[in-house]
């Protein structure tokens, strides 16, 4: 597999990851009671953005090291991925 497909499956495997984590442990405004005027109600009062980003790094590094390691063992590749015919002209 080329180094270019495998930024490309990281990248697209990072964030696919970070929009999964970023509602993990998000308070609102109203829930932790830091309610100020002229922000929503439902807006996050701490995201932790860097925590969920290193977490999301590891993740996807695990993710795809074991994508990569099945790949490597079986041999397998993305050219073998039976994408289908595509419809006639």
């Amino acid at each position: 597999m080329s180094l270019a497909a495998i930024i490309a499956i990281y990248f697209i495997v990072w964030w696919l990851t970070f929009i999964a984590v970023l509602p993990f442990g998000v308070r609102t405004l109203a829930e932790s009671g830091e309610d100020e005027p002229g922000l929503a109600p439902s807006a996050p009062s701490r995201p932790h953005l860097l925590r969920k980003m290193l977490a999301t790094t590891l993740i996807a590094a695990a993710l795809c090291g074991g994508f990569f390691a099945l790949a490597d063992w079986t041999g397998w590749n993305l050219d073998d991925i039976p994408w289908g015919n595509p419809p006639p002209l």
